[in-house]
């Protein structure tokens, strides 16, 4: 993985970098993140004192303990904040080569009845502290 990794929304006004290393790609099927995204949501993870945001971007809390930030201009979701150390990054906001692969998919006892999950990869149906970065104050 390159260091330090960048990432941006679609239009650009909002720019991130990330100066430690990054969690595998997590696949999180939940409700707010199909409604969020428009399907399911493939996510990395940082410390959040290893990621530096530059632009305005507007938080949403989706839920009492979390959080969601999206580009204000062109609407790109870019992050989820939740109870814990890291902040959840969108992986397909990185910039370039990361070297990350997909370990697995939560929340699949929520996912759509439109597609499968095939990729052989393992597929809890709620959260899993294993596959997340969540820790619980």
């Amino acid at each position: 993985m390159p260091d330090p990794v960048t990432g941006s929304c679609l239009c650009g006004a909002v720019t991130y970098e990330v100066t430690g290393p990054l969690r595998p790609v997590v696949a999180c099927h939940c409700r707010q993140c199909r409604k969020t995204s428009g399907h399911h949501v493939a996510a990395t993870s940082a410390a959040r004192e290893h990621v530096r945001i530059k632009g305005d971007v507007q938080w949403f809390a989706s839920s009492e303990s979390a959080k969601r930030a999206f580009c204000p201009i062109c609407g790109s979701n870019l992050f989820w904040d939740g109870p814990g150390s890291h902040l959840s990054i969108f992986a397909g906001t990185l910039d370039g080569p990361t070297g990350l692969q997909m370990v697995g998919h939560i929340f699949c006892a929520d996912k759509g009845d439109y597609y499968e999950i095939a990729d052989g990869l393992p597929q809890i149906d709620q959260d899993d502290p294993e596959l997340t970065t969540q820790v619980q104050p």
